[in-house]
């Protein structure tokens, strides 16, 4: 887990030093939308300042649920070795998976620009929510013994960030969302919704 938590601090690190300009923009999301008004126009959502934040994204997040596996399923921890590697790829398969049915739905309705648009402002949001969750796996890992109450806390508040992320996303293309809101709500229960629920019900 320390050798993942130093990956994701390299990752990190890389991606400021490779790209400083787009990351101090990045980071200033929360106050300001200079990142979308200046990269969104230009930017593709494979460039390489958003892969290596995807990874360390993937890392942060898995790191995350591996902690609820430890304090709610401890046997399960204790008896596979390759739980992490599968919680890193199950993540990995899901976002991709519902990261290309968006994009067929893209180019089926001939709204690529919108969806592209759509997708890297999601991707740039959780991404920088993930450096939170980097923030929080520090403080479970080295400083503070994570309890079930502490997990749901840190798990309110990062579905908080991300509704929050969501509603601006969603504000920012609302003369779109008007025009189509019927679409819309197809959308958001088929594709937003939807998935969570079943990946829930899967596991558990």
């Amino acid at each position: 887990m320390i050798i993942t938590l130093v990956i994701c601090l390299l990752v990190i690190t890389l991606a400021k030093h490779l790209y400083p300009r787009q990351f101090q923009q990045f980071i200033t999301l929360p106050v300001s939308d200079k990142y979308f008004l200046v990269q969104g126009k230009t930017e593709v959502i494979v460039h390489p300042f958003n892969i290596l934040l995807f990874v360390g994204q993937i890392l942060s997040v898995s790191l995350f649920i591996y902690l609820f596996f430890k304090v709610f399923s401890p046997e399960i921890v204790s008896s596979d070795e390759f739980l992490f590697i599968q919680i890193c790829t199950g993540y990995s398969v899901f976002v991709f998976v519902k990261f290309c049915i968006e994009k067929i739905i893209g180019t089926a309705f001939s709204i690529d620009t919108v969806i592209n648009s759509y997708l890297f402002q999601k991707l740039s949001y959780r991404n920088l929510i993930s450096l939170l969750i980097f923030i929080f796996n520090l403080f479970l890992y080295f400083i503070i013994e994570p309890t079930t109450k502490i997990l749901f806390i840190f798990l309110a508040v990062i579905v908080v960030f991300n509704g929050i992320a969501l509603f601006y996303s969603y504000k920012t293309n609302r003369n779109l969302i008007i025009g189509n809101f019927f679409y819309f709500i197809l959308y958001l229960c088929a594709l937003e919704i939807s998935p969570y629920f079943i990946l829930y019900k899967t596991l558990v």
